[in-house]
């Protein structure tokens, strides 16, 4: 308990960390290697008494929402600075379909028979 200043924001650590780990072993055989493996050796195989566990060992600290929050704007803002990027350099480069591509330039004429009335 010493660990975080209310059960509720330990309770809410240990359940964030234990979907995190859930998605470890569930993305396992899948090869993607983007989750954070258990950080303890445990006995058990429930989730939740890993992230416990985790937590007890000092493995695992609590960060303020707000400074969480901050630190994923940032990210947000990196990563979309890079994909803008990358538009960017896309429609700057010239491809083989816009070079082959020509444009028929001659006005379409509306041919409709002379009358008495057109002309």
């Amino acid at each position: 308990m010493h660990r975080t200043h209310s059960k509720f924001s330990l309770v809410t650590l240990a359940a964030r960390r234990a979907r995190e780990i859930n998605s470890y072993f569930n993305q396992l055989g899948e090869g993607l290697g983007t989750m954070v493996p258990p950080q303890v050796s445990s006995t058990s195989r429930k989730p939740l008494s890993i992230s416990f566990e985790e937590i007890a060992a000092d493995k695992i600290v609590g960060v303020e929402m707000a400074d969480y929050e901050a630190i994923e704007a940032e990210l947000d803002a990196e990563m979309l600075n890079e994909a803008a990027d990358e538009v960017v350099a896309a429609l700057d480069e010239p491809t083989a379909e816009a070079e082959s591509v020509t444009v028929d330039e001659t006005p379409a004429v509306d041919e409709a028979p002379a009358t008495e009335e057109n002309a």
